[in-house]
């Protein structure tokens, strides 16, 4: 049997996304220093609440974000509706506690008459106080917030748009600029800290890693092999990746929360460790030498350290692990090792985003004219699938704050059944992002990665919302919730709301 979803189905259907009403108050002092935040937030969970009813926790776990707020107080209510299930889209969670953060800081700017990149600024945790347990509970291991922040405003020319703002609102200019800032930090590979791994050195002298992760157009293939080649010495295309063959692969967590590199990779890593041990034991049998004067030479073969021509190849070993004859008599047959890694915590990604926009005030029009993207997600394996998901993210996070928007009328009917209806934008609508990275390794394990696969979502979605708010702040804008539809915002022009 075979059964064929169509476009309009998939609409009607299909779980949503973020769905939460957030009252926020800030406290501050004159100077900036934040004092406390209280915020209470409604989240629509669906008619059938199960995931959905849950994310409000990680919006309050993430509540405090990158700031020194002493005090917090957030309440939320999960309410079932007769809508379609709210579930995890990319974020899950996360992007709402930024979200609701950087708004409120960016109205606070404006009430202090401060420059809001100097208001948070003024508000970061400092890098030397990590370690640390935020007020809502959640554990960070390492950050560089205000680094990142530079580094986005310098590639940004943060000064420089600012007074070609100042000039345009000084001539009274038809199209308005707007510059947004985010500064965020986010959870990965929460509650899924462990995953299996096992590295098998083939009789050729190829090399298969299996993992119990599960990728579906990521990358993982390459990073994961990419971790194994350089670890054992082997070309990449020597390295094999077996996933989502639960013939051959015993256990494992899937693919989620950002953790894929950061478990699943460490497993790998932590697995080829063992491999690598176990070949320099057999090397120094082999070759009469002591274990501690084998190492890995440049042509990926173990042998006598200043002595690469007497070295065994990784073929070599294989078949020497596998006689009997030949292998030391406590060491098991074969060059494999399997094991599951155990991170222990969860880590925490960080970044800055800047978002420029142009804000046609006769139609209400928004263009996204750039966004600089600073993430850091520690160490980093494969730059070219970081950027990647750094680009992706920023395009989900930019619909978010322009486009995507689901309506129901008063009696629940769907209003938004067809992409005539619901706004996604495509590439001709978003300029090329500027994407760049810092990189603070964390400590919980040997690759020193954090997760990337949903930084930008978390990042871009309210540094586009606060540029097009700054581009309204000369009509008395304060606020306007998302999505900012050229509607929206001609109203809010016109009404000076």
């Amino acid at each position: 049997m075979k059964w064929v979803e169509t476009r309009s189905e998939n609409l009607l259907a299909m779980g949503h996304g973020r769905g939460q009403i957030q009252d926020v108050e800030l406290g501050l002092r004159r100077d900036g220093t934040i004092v406390g935040l209280r915020g209470r937030i409604v989240a629509e969970a669906g008619a059938y609440p199960g995931i959905g009813a849950f994310l409000p926790f990680m919006t309050r776990q993430m509540g405090q974000g990158v700031y020194r707020i002493p005090k917090v107080e957030l309440n939320a209510w999960s309410v079932a509706t007769n809508t379609t299930p709210i579930g995890a889209y990319r974020g899950a969670g996360r992007p709402e506690a930024t979200a609701m953060l950087e708004r409120i800081v960016d109205i606070a700017a404006a009430e202090l008459g401060m420059d809001p990149a100097e208001l948070r600024r003024r508000n970061l945790l400092p890098a030397e106080d990590f370690p640390l347990t935020t007020v809502t509970g959640a554990n960070y291991d390492v950050g560089d917030y205000a680094g990142a922040l530079d580094e986005a405003l310098a590639r940004s020319g943060y000064e420089e748009l600012r007074r070609e703002q100042a000039a345009r609102r000084e001539r009274g200019d038809v199209k308005q600029l707007g510059i947004g800032i985010s500064v965020y930090v986010e959870i990965t590979a929460g509650g899924l800290f462990e995953e299996y791994g096992k590295v098998e050195v083939e009789p050729d002298g190829t090399v298969t890693a299996t993992v119990g992760t599960s990728a579906h157009g990521q990358g993982h293939e390459t990073a994961f092999a990419m971790v194994v080649s350089e670890l054992l010495g082997v070309g990449v295309e020597d390295v094999r990746v077996v996933q989502a063959d639960t013939d051959v692969v015993p256990r494992g967590r899937g693919t989620g929360g950002s953790r894929s590199l950061q478990i699943g990779g460490s497993a790998l890593y932590r697995a080829g460790e063992g491999v690598l041990d176990k070949a320099r034991q057999l090397a120094a049998h082999l070759l009469e030498a002591d274990v501690d004067d084998i190492v890995l030479h440049d042509h990926g073969a173990l042998g006598v350290a200043g002595v690469p021509a007497g070295a065994l190849s990784w073929s070599e070993l294989a078949a020497a692990a596998a006689d009997d004859t030949r292998r030391p008599e406590d060491m098991e047959p074969g060059l494999a090792v399997e094991l599951d890694f155990n991170q222990g915590e969860a880590t925490y990604p960080f970044g800055a985003h800047v978002a420029v926009v142009e804000v046609d005030t006769e139609t209400g029009a928004v263009e996204l004219l750039r966004h600089v993207a600073v993430d850091d997600a520690g160490r980093i394996v494969n730059p070219m699938l970081v950027a990647g998901q750094q680009h992706g993210g920023v395009a989900q996070g930019a619909a978010q704050a322009l486009f995507e928007q689901v309506v129901y009328d008063e009696d629940g009917n769907p209003l938004t059944a067809t992409l005539i209806d619901y706004t996604m934008p495509s590439a001709a609508e978003l300029p090329s992002f500027e994407v760049a990275n810092t990189v603070t390794p964390t400590p919980l394990n040997p690759l020193g990665a954090k997760g990337i696969g949903e930084s930008g979502t978390i990042g871009a979605t309210p540094a586009v919302h606060n540029a097009v708010v700054d581009a309204l702040a000369p009509f008395g804008v304060r606020h306007l919730d998302m999505p900012l539809t050229p509607e929206k915002v001609w109203r809010a022009v016109h009404a000076g709301a």
